[in-house]
């Protein structure tokens, strides 16, 4: 059944017939009674128990049943004696009694007759004898009420009233087919009281819409000469005209399925007529099964079925028995005769035809074609709303002379629609009327004599897959084809223009199918279901609808929580039953009553419930939006109708009733539909409260209307993909969120809506913003689990999944985390004890559980340090000894918690060492692999680590940061004993073939090579060339070792960590650590070392400085080695991290104190210098005498300190060399001064021959590397570099560059030469000097070598000068490698 159709089957009943007594026991449902709905109570006075109501609404009898009548006014009498012939006297009159009453008094005869009291008995059949006598008086007086009946001759069912009288009084069911306007619908009633019905019952008679109940109640009142309520009555939803002695009933076919609730029999009427059968709306289907089933039980009952001439044997077929056929009446209609022409939108025989030609051109072509006919009006047919507004905007373009274009469609207001009906201006021309499909039948547009039927239509029709209902435009089929041309004949000749193809027409269906076949059938089912009608797919349908249809409504009926198990209703269920509303709609309601916003919930249901009350005219659209934005609601179009719901009510008690209408017609609301809205507002507010409902007093939170509307629309919501407009739907359906809607430019995340409707593509109307959240306690018997990547979680204590809930496939929770043991208690618990128990990832304060650990680490760390994995038993061998003790009900922590507190024996789960250990492990020798190492003075712990592949694989070393540059690496270069084996093998391994093959097999000899070598003072390296050189007699160089080509596992790992033990840095290159954190190492010591600091001193006065200072860090003690550093204006104290880089920096600070302690003697110097030598000086590297001079005093003062044995340490000392710097100073800086001029007067010599020489360029090379040594020589403080032993030296290289220059203006090839076999040399030196770690200064040994290069020079150069001492290449090479390493 279609929601608005079921809503309104449900609704319309809601009082019984007038003057219908409802029986004692009879069955009915809240707001009810046996006739259908009761009209809602309303304020009134008290009247007198016996006092009469008004004729419309007859107070209902006493049941003397239940009480006891008085026979006498002036006291109680004693009830008259009734014999056995009495009674059968009785029973004989009812079947002259009205059916109600019949049925209702045989009951109490029943009862009488058995009863065995006979005062009891006789007083019971006097009440049933009074009660014989006032039914018999109420059915005379409706039998004299019967007018006189007469029919119009005009009408084409006069003539055939004989036929039509005959068939109904010879069988039960009689099918009259005829046209529109024959006069069926009128004049059928008045043949059925010719007949004598509607006496002894009501003559029913349905329409499918009020609007047709109520004119056709009047015209047939108006021919019968009656009033309305009199003989003739109408009922729809809100209104009931039917009076004590209403003959025919005019009602919708939802009254008449909602009356089925109190009145299962029908027994309040004699004669039904169910008039326009071929809608075959799902009311109609349905009342014509329920009656297939009631006629054999009712055979008193007629039934007559009018349609248009479209298949009436269906329905004849549908009620015939194997004895008796349904006649089929045939009525001919008034029509005149219509030409049909066929023109197609694009004509496939036409090979000039205009492929791109579309439906409006066609129509615009039709149109021109029409008017050159006779006069007359258009009717044009269109699928809906949008296209009558294209096409009329594109005939308004086209500007066609003396057309008046009207459109015609449902949305429109009621002034718009009654344009098209009114009586046409004289003065006005042809009017073209563009109409929906509504045009066919249900409505008659005066005027017509042309008919443009494009052969399109929206059908309403039901997705299976998508489980929504769709508006597809499709080919309407050849009787709604016939029904449009038809519109044209009514007046005089017509003419009908199919803008489609004979052809296409001949293939289309012959009749469109019934809505049972193309709708949701969930308020069928509820229906149904309800009324207990049995099996659905057992009713007598006139077409049984699909089994997956029912299935489909059966779906939706669970989806709403209505159905159980068993299919029977639950509570929610049958509180849906009673509402009259849409299922959905219903659940609503159910919802918002346990949410406390029953208030706010009926106002959104009962809207959703009628047509929108806004309306927006075509010409004032903006204006109608504008006014309509102030009941916007953010995120919500629902929560917009509680605020217009508000709004109206506020107008309502503000203005008067002429006022109120004329502010909605200026606000744009339609006055019949917010009537229409209040009416059903107040009818589901009454059933909700019969329900048990409780309307609420405090304002609602939308988040609690919003979930109460949510639960029954679980299968419209939707989550918006990525950043698109585009929703993922139930099954995979996709929709948008309709345009006119306040969300559709929000876009938000989550929606749901209302209606999915299909047009252009699917539409979601009435949406709102929705949280995910909201959804699963609503749809937990529809969601869909499902559970991914089961772990232990040790936070948890227990095995978790991730699991993901989707509803019809929208993912409404992803990756949430859920315990496992519920869901899987047997992997649960395989998790648990794997996990937790054997492999410890768990957090508890079991005292077993730690003991274990600590002995399963023990020996599982001699595994790591042998590298082997066979010495502990596996793991599975520890599942099972746990398995075997824990039992099966245990999944979690807090699970063996619960059970180890019962649990006595609390050695059960005890490890020893016995059994976590295999035989292999006695083999092992643990002292092979030592718990630390000695190193620079430090014990230094070890770690091992069995994992190839990673960066901690093999053995590590924890060296405190402020130790780094004190440990020794000699001892790490021998490995642990465990692994030295192994590791000499592989260095043997890394040898080249033609030294390897000497020491095959690699590990026979790596055994050999160790064993003679005892003494582990040496590095490995130097130990393995010595002593394996020995046994094969041949040379291995340092460079022939491989050792990027050994395992990682057996190089040490050196892990630098800070004071409080957390890791720094690791590596394996012990060097490259120290130049790394050479900064660190010094603020670690710095830091350590602050008692020592001083800072700003000017003379000594810290007494006796340390050479050595011992500093705890950590569990270490370290040595910092104090000195002094040269802030140029003072001096500071600071500790080093090694006497290497202390040493040169304790020196200069030592001069610089010394210095600082006497006076300059450069003034003194200056004053003895002639003008010679003054000019002589002027011509310096240093940019003037004065930074001369200075440089001069510091040289001298070196020369002081290293007289004096070198910089002091203590107090004694400085001052003994602060007296020798007093005294000593000035002349040894002339000293140093005149060794300086001799420099300066070769260099300007050197200088003059570079700048006479031609540079050609075979002597450019040369002069560059000249200019190079000159620089390097003589520059800024070369004294103090050179040293006042060495300055002599300097001025005899400088000659030996004189010399030089001029054998490079002779040779320069042979210069070339030369200067290649010193680069070698000089290379050699830069790289000594580059490897140097940051802040420290070459060593005196360093220092020489560069001496020696220098002397290298004038051998070669400057041959046959002498040198100081015997020089080669192969000396400073023999120097270099001689130098002292760290």
């Amino acid at each position: 059944m279609s929601s608005a159709r079921a809503t309104d089957a449900r609704a319309d009943a809601t009082r019984p017939a007038a003057g219908a007594a409802v029986p004692a026991g009879a069955p009915t449902v809240p707001g009810t009674g046996e006739g259908g709905e009761r009209r809602a109570r309303r304020p009134r006075r008290r009247r007198p128990r016996g006092g009469s109501g008004s004729p419309s609404q007859p107070q209902p009898q006493p049941d003397s049943a239940t009480t006891t009548p008085r026979l006498a006014e002036d006291g109680p009498e004693p009830a008259p004696t009734f014999s056995d012939g009495d009674l059968d006297a009785l029973a004989a009159r009812l079947p002259d009694l009205s059916l109600r009453d019949e049925h209702r008094l045989a009951r109490r005869l029943d009862t009488a007759r058995r009863t065995r009291d006979t005062r009891a008995r006789d007083r019971a059949l006097a009440g049933i004898a009074a009660a014989v006598d006032e039914s018999e008086a109420r059915l005379a007086a409706r039998r004299a009420a019967v007018p006189a009946v007469s029919y119009p001759p005009t009408l084409p069912v006069s003539a055939r009233r004989e036929d039509i009288a005959a068939a109904i009084r010879d069988h039960q069911v009689v099918v009259v087919a005829g046209e529109t306007g024959s006069g069926k619908t009128t004049q059928i009633p008045k043949i059925c009281l010719e007949l004598g019905r509607g006496v002894r019952g009501l003559i029913g008679h349905t329409q499918p819409r009020r609007l047709a109940a109520r004119t056709v109640a009047a015209r047939i009142a108006e021919e019968l000469g009656s009033e309305i309520g009199d003989t003739v009555g109408w009922k729809v939803r809100f209104t009931d005209q039917v009076g004590e002695n209403t003959l025919v009933k005019l009602m919708t076919d939802g009254i008449l399925l909602a009356e089925l609730t109190g009145d299962r029999m029908l027994r309040q009427y004699d004669t039904l007529i169910i008039d326009e059968a071929h809608e075959r709306s799902l009311n109609i289907d349905f009342i014509l099964g329920y009656l297939a089933q009631l006629l054999p039980r009712r055979p008193d009952l007629k039934v007559i079925i009018t349609s248009a001439t479209i298949d009436p044997q269906r329905f004849a077929s549908h009620f015939a028995t194997p004895e008796r056929p349904a006649p089929i009446v045939e009525v001919s209609g008034r029509s005149f005769p219509v030409e049909m022409r066929y023109r197609p939108v694009v004509d496939p025989d036409d090979p000039d035809a205009d492929p791109d030609r579309d439906q409006l051109a066609a129509i615009a072509d039709a149109v021109t074609e029409l008017r050159r006919e006779g006069p007359g009006d258009i009717l044009v047919f269109l699928p809906g709303e949008r296209e009558i507004r294209d096409t009329a905007e594109g005939l308004a373009k086209r500007q066609f002379p003396g057309i008046e274009i009207l459109p015609l469609y449902a949305r429109q207001t009621t002034a718009e629609q009654q344009r098209v009906f009114a009586p046409k201006q004289g003065s006005l021309g042809r009017r073209v009327v563009l109409a929906t499909n509504v045009a066919e039948t249900s409505l008659t547009v005066p005027g017509i004599r042309y008919v443009i039927d494009p052969g399109l239509a929206r059908i309403s029709r039901y997705s299976r897959r998508l489980k929504v209902q769709r508006l597809p435009i499709e080919k309407v089929s050849q009787a709604s084809a016939n029904q449009r041309a038809g519109r044209c004949g009514r007046v005089a000749d017509g003419i009908c223009i199919r803008l489609y193809a004979e052809d296409d027409f001949d293939a289309r269906p012959e009749f469109t199918d019934p809505e049972i076949l193309r709708t949701n059938l969930a308020s069928v089912v509820l229906q149904m279901i309800s009324l207990e009608l049995g099996e659905i797919t057992e009713f007598p349908f006139v077409d049984p609808p699909d089994r997956r249809s029912v299935d489909d409504g059966l779906a939706l009926l669970h989806e709403l929580g209505a159905l159980d198990a068993a299919k029977g209703l639950t509570a929610v269920g049958r509180a849906l039953a009673s509402l009259p509303v849409d299922p959905r709609l219903g659940r609503m309601l159910v919802e918002a009553d346990r949410n406390s916003c029953l208030r706010e919930v009926l106002v959104i249901a009962a809207a959703l419930s009628v047509q929108d009350p806004r309306e927006r005219p075509t010409e004032q659209r903006q204006a109608a939006d504008e006014k309509h934005a102030r009941f916007a609601e953010d995120g919500s179009d629902f929560l917009a109708f509680r605020n217009l719901w508000t709004h109206v009510n506020e107008l309502r008690q503000e203005l008067s009733g002429s006022r109120f209408r004329r502010t909605l017609r200026e606000e744009f609301l339609h006055y019949l539909r917010i009537r229409e809205w209040q009416d059903l507002h107040a009818q589901l507010r009454s059933a909700a409260r019969n329900a048990g409902m409780t309307l609420n007093d405090a304002d609602a939170s939308p988040d609690a209307v919003h979930t109460s509307v949510l639960a029954g629309l679980l299968s419209q919501i939707g989550l918006r993909e990525a950043e698109t407009k585009e929703y993922l739907g139930a099954r995979g359906a996709k929709f948008m969120i309709f345009p006119g809607s306040s969300l559709a430019k929000k876009g938000p995340r989550w929606v749901m809506a209302a209606e999915l409707v299909e047009t252009s593509r699917l539409f979601a109307r009435t949406v709102a913003r929705i949280k995910p959240e909201w959804v699963e306690p609503l749809a937990g018997h529809l969601v869909k689990r499902t559970y991914s990547e089961p772990h232990w979680s040790r936070k948890r204590a227990a095995a978790v999944a991730v699991e993901r809930v989707t509803l019809y496939g929208v993912p409404i929770v992803v990756d949430r985390t859920v315990d496992y043991g519920r869901i899987d208690p047997e992997v649960a618990r395989e998790l648990f004890v794997r996990h937790a128990l054997v492999e410890g990832d768990w957090d508890t304060r079991h005292h077993f559980f730690h003991a274990n650990r600590a002995l399963l680490e023990d020996v599982e760390e001699l595994e790591h340090r042998t590298r082997r994995r066979d010495l502990v038993v596996d793991e599975e061998t520890l599942v099972a000894f746990y398995e075997a003790r824990i039992p099966a009900h245990v999944v979690s922590g807090r699970h063996f918690d619960s059970w180890w507190r019962k649990n006595r024996d609390a050695t059960l789960l005890d490890f020893t060492e016995d059994m976590l250990v295999t035989s292999a492990a006695d083999g092992v020798d643990r002292s092979a692999y030592p718990d630390a190492v000695e190193a620079g003075g430090l014990t230094l712990p070890l770690s091992y680590a069995f994992e190839p592949g990673r960066a901690h694989d093999g053995v590590t070393v924890d060296v405190p940061v402020a130790a780094l540059h004190q440990i020794d690496p000699t001892p790490f270069t021998w490995q642990v004993p465990g692994l030295r084996e192994e590791l000499v093998t592989a260095l043997i391994k890394t040898l080249p073939k033609t030294l390897r093959r000497n020491f095959a097999p690699a590990p026979d000899h790596a055994r050999a090579v160790l064993a003679r070598l005892r003494d582990q003072d040496e590095p490995l390296l130097d130990g393995l060339e010595r002593e394996l050189g020995r046994m094969k007699n041949v040379t291995i160089p340092r460079e022939a070792w491989e050792l990027g080509r050994l395992p990682e596992h057996l190089t040490v790992t050196f892990r630098v960590v800070d004071e409080a033990g957390h890791e720094v840095t690791r590596g394996t290159d012990l060097e490259a650590l120290r130049r790394e954190l050479a900064p660190k190492v010094r603020a670690e010591l710095a830091a350590a070392g602050v008692e020592l600091e001083r800072t700003g001193l000017t003379t000594w006065t810290i007494g006796t400085l340390p050479r050595e200072h011992a500093i705890r860090r950590g569990r270490h003690t370290v040595t910092g080695y104090p000195g002094l550093v040269d802030r140029g204006a003072s001096v500071d104290v600071r500790v080093w991290p090694t006497a290497a880089e202390r040493d040169p920096a304790h020196h200069r600070g030592v001069r610089r104190l010394l210095l600082l302690d006497t006076p300059s003697p450069a003034k003194q110097v200056q004053r003895d210098l002639d003008n010679a030598a003054r000019l002589a000086l002027a011509r310096n590297p240093h940019g003037s005498v004065a930074a001369l001079l200075e440089d001069c005093t510091v040289c001298a003062a070196d020369a002081l300190v290293a007289a004096v044995g070198g910089p002091p340490f203590d107090e004694r000392s400085y001052l003994r060399a602060q007296k020798v710097f007093r005294e000593k100073l000035v002349p040894t800086t002339l000293r140093v001064l005149h060794a300086v001029r001799a420099v300066l007067d070769v260099r300007l010599r050197v200088q003059a021959l570079l700048a006479d020489t031609h540079r050609t360029p075979g002597v450019q090379a040369g002069l560059a590397d000249v200019e190079a040594q000159l620089a390097a020589l003589v520059g800024p403080g070369f004294a103090t570099a050179a040293g006042a032993s060495r300055l002599g030296d300097v001025a005899r290289y400088l000659e030996a560059v004189e010399r030089r220059i001029e054998k490079l203006r002779v040779d320069p090839v042979r210069d070339a030469e030369w200067t290649a076999q010193v680069r070698v040399v000089a290379d050699e030196y830069a790289a000594e000097l580059a490897a140097l770690p940051p802040g420290v200064e070459p060593s005196p040994e360093l220092r020489e070598v560069r001496w020696m290069i220098e002397e290298l020079r004038v051998s070669l150069y400057a041959h046959p000068m002498r040198t100081r001492y015997p020089v080669s290449i192969k000396r400073i090479q023999s120097a270099i490698d001689a130098l002292p390493r760290a």
